[in-house]
C-alpha cells in the first residue's frame, strides 16, 4: 500500500486543559478548519486522533478528540505536525495552490531550463517562498509570487520562476552573493 498524498493542516502545540484536549496552531485558510477533514495523521500517513471539537483559544484552537490521551500524553506529542489526505481537501481557487501540491514541481527559467526542483514551500511573514534544490550545489530561495512564478502547471508537473540576470550569469539559479 502506498503511502497517501498528505497535506499539513497543524501541528500541536500542548495540551489544553485537564481533560486531554489538545493545543493546536492551524496551518488552514480557514483556521477552524483543520479538524473538519477527517482523522488526523502523522508524517506516515497513520492515524494521531479524530477531531470531535476545535474551539478557539486565543492564536489556536482547543481540539477534544475521541481517543483518551493524558496531559502528559499530549505533551509529548508537542510540535508533531498534523496532516490529511490531500484528497480530503477542497480543491483551490484558480491561481491558488497547496503547497503539498508544488512540492516536487520541476522548476525552469523563462527560457526552459531546468533550474532544480521544488522543495518545499516557506511563508516567513512576507510572503510565500518557494525553496528550489538545483541539480547540483545548496538549495535557495525564490519569491513565490505571479511576478516571480508566472506559471504552474500541476499537470505538467511543472513551475517556472523568471530569473534575474545575476542569478542566469552564475548558472545555478541561486541569488546573487
Amino acid at each position: 500500500m502506498s503511502k497517501p498524498h498528505l497535506t499539513c493542516v497543524g501541528a500541536v502545540a500542548g495540551a489544553h486543559g485537564v481533560h486531554g484536549n489538545i493545543k493546536v496552531k492551524a496551518f488552514t485558510a480557514d483556521p477552524a478548519a483543520f479538524a473538519a477533514y477527517g482523522p488526523l495523521l502523522d508524517e506516515r500517513g497513520e492515524r494521531l486522533f479524530t477531531p470531535k471539537t476545535a474551539r478557539p483559544v486565543g492564536k489556536f484552537f482547543s481540539l477534544s478528540v475521541t481517543e483518551k490521551f493524558t496531559r502528559e500524553q499530549v505533551e509529548a506529542m508537542k510540535s508533531t505536525k498534523l496532516y490529511v489526505p490531500r484528497d480530503a481537501l477542497p480543491e483551490p481557487e484558480d491561481e491558488e495552490y497547496y503547497y503539498a501540491d508544488l512540492v516536487g514541481l520541476t522548476v525552469e527559467d523563462q527560457n526552459g531550463a531546468v533550474v532544480g526542483e521544488v522543495q518545499a514551500v516557506h511563508e516567513f511573514g512576507a510572503g510565500d517562498t518557494l525553496e528550489i534544490k538545483p541539480p547540483s550545489g545548496p538549495s535557495f530561495y525564490h519569491p513565490f509570487t505571479k511576478a516571480h512564478a508566472p506559471s504552474v502547471d500541476l499537470a505538467a508537473g511543472r513551475l517556472v520562476i523568471v530569473r534575474e540576470e545575476a542569478e542566469e550569469a552564475r548558472g545555478d539559479g541561486a541569488p546573487p552573493e
